[in-house]
C-alpha cells in the first residue's frame, strides 16, 4: 500500500511517515504543493494525505486539480477547524478531514477506513434504472447521463451505501458535509431538492423518499437494487 504525504512541517511529516511505515505502508513525502500534485498525478497511490497550508500551491488547489483526473482517496490535514473549511474540502472532493493537532492512532484509523472502503466498494452500483459508476464518478438513469456536482455525488453515494435506510438530517449533514446539523439551516433539504431534480424528476418511480419527522430514504424498489462488479 503506497501512500503520498504532502506536508511541509518536517516534524509532523517525519512523525507520520515513521508511524505509517511501522504499520506496513510505503510512504512518499513532499513538502511542496506543486511537487505533491505532480507526484499524485504521475503515480498510482492508494491514498493521499494532504496538508492545506503548503508552499508552492495550497492544498485546495492541489485537490481541485487532482480531482479532474484522479479519484484516489484524500485525507485533508489542517490547523483550522472552521466549518467553512471542512465544507470546502468535502465539496472539492476530500474523503476525510483531520484537524491538527491529531493523534496518530486517529490518523491510522482513518487511513485504514479509507483503504477498506476502496477495497470493498464495487465499480458500479445499480438501483432500479439508476447507475452510479464509482471509478468515473458518473451517474445515469434509464441510460441518460447527467452531470453531478461533488456535493450531489457525495450525497447520492451516501444514500446508495445506506439503501432502504432512513437517514436523519443530522446524520446526512455530519457524514456528507462534516458539520453539526443546525435545525435552523436548510442545507440538507436544499441539496436533496437539487438531487431530486436530477434523478427523480420526469420518472414515474421516485427513488428518494421523505419520511416525515425522521429524514430521507433512498428506496431500493422492492429490494431489487444490486451491486455489479465490472
Amino acid at each position: 500500500m503506497k501512500i503520498l504525504l504532502i506536508e511541509d512541517h518536517k516534524k509532523t511529516a517525519n512523525w507520520v511517515k515513521k508511524g505509517l511505515e511501522e504499520a506496513g505502508y510505503t510512504i512518499d513525502i513532499t513538502g511542496d504543493g506543486r511537487d505533491g500534485l505532480y507526484l499524485a498525478l504521475e503515480n498510482n497511490y492508494k491514498l493521499i494525505i494532504l496538508d492545506i497550508m503548503l508552499p508552492g500551491m495550497d492544498g485546495w488547489n492541489v485537490l481541485k486539480i487532482l480531482r479532474t483526473s484522479k479519484s484516489v482517496p484524500v485525507i485533508c490535514l489542517t490547523a483550522r477547524d472552521a466549518v467553512d473549511d471542512r465544507v470546502k474540502g468535502l465539496e472539492l472532493g476530500a474523503n476525510d478531514y483531520l484537524v491538527k493537532p491529531f493523534s496518530f492512532s486517529e490518523l491510522l484509523a482513518r487511513v485504514k477506513n479509507q483503504l477498506r472502503v476502496q477495497q470493498n466498494i464495487s465499480t458500479v452500483i445499480e438501483i432500479a434504472d439508476l447507475k452510479i459508476n464509482l471509478s468515473r464518478h458518473e451517474v445515469e438513469r434509464n441510460g441518460i447521463q447527467f452531470p453531478m456536482t461533488r456535493q450531489e455525488y457525495s450525497l447520492l453515494l451516501f444514500f446508495a451505501l445506506h439503501i432502504n435506510e432512513i437517514l436523519p438530517r443530522a446524520l446526512i449533514a455530519s457524514e456528507v458535509w462534516g458539520i453539526n446539523f443546525d435545525s435552523d439551516t436548510n442545507i440538507v433539504d436544499v441539496a436533496i431538492r437539487r438531487l431530486r431534480k436530477k434523478i427523480d424528476d420526469g420518472y414515474e418511480i421516485k427513488l428518494i423518499e421523505t419520511v416525515r419527522g425522521m429524514g430521507y430514504r433512498l428506496n431500493g424498489v422492492n429490494n431489487e437494487n444490486k451491486i455489479i462488479k465490472i
